[in-house]
């Protein structure tokens, strides 16, 4: 069997208006895209040091934010359940724990010693603050090994 070919892909004029309502429909994806509302908190870290190390043994993080509220595992946790969690963390590792805080760099520091108080409460005896490195300096080379 026999088929008549003569199908003229692209042999006549371009239509624009699909060609327009495709990329505005691309823009209004993406106007509406920065609008939308972005879970978790927002923790301005104060900066660091580019050459800092980090840690060898098992670690927990902690965040605060400027409020003072504290998360663990993802979630805002009060303070007294904070220091059971701690403490149920301590005796589950073998090995001694690091306290990693996350801290916003509005933090009192009355607010940044009862977290250090309450880890030494749980038994934590190393707590490192997370900074926000430079990861390259000013003048544009890159960084010495």
């Amino acid at each position: 069997m026999k088929f008549q070919r003569n199908a003229r892909i692209l042999r006549g004029q371009l239509d624009a208006a699909p060609i327009a309502g495709v990329l505005f429909c691309l823009l209004i994806f993406l106007l509406l895209a920065s609008l939308i509302y972005t879970p978790g908190v927002a923790i301005q870290l104060a900066a660091g040091g580019a050459d800092l190390t980090g840690v060898d043994g098992p670690t927990i993080a902690v965040a605060m934010d400027a409020n003072g509220w504290f998360y663990f595992e993802n979630q805002a946790i009060p303070k007294n359940a904070l220091l059971s969690r701690l403490r149920d963390e301590v005796k589950k590792s073998p090995r001694p724990l690091t306290l990693v805080v996350a801290q916003d760099k509005n933090v009192t520091w009355e607010k940044q010693s009862t977290l250090v108080d309450m880890a030494v409460a749980a038994g934590i005896k190393t707590v490192l603050y997370e900074v926000r490195t430079n990861q390259f300096n000013s003048s544009g080379s890159s960084p010495p090994p």
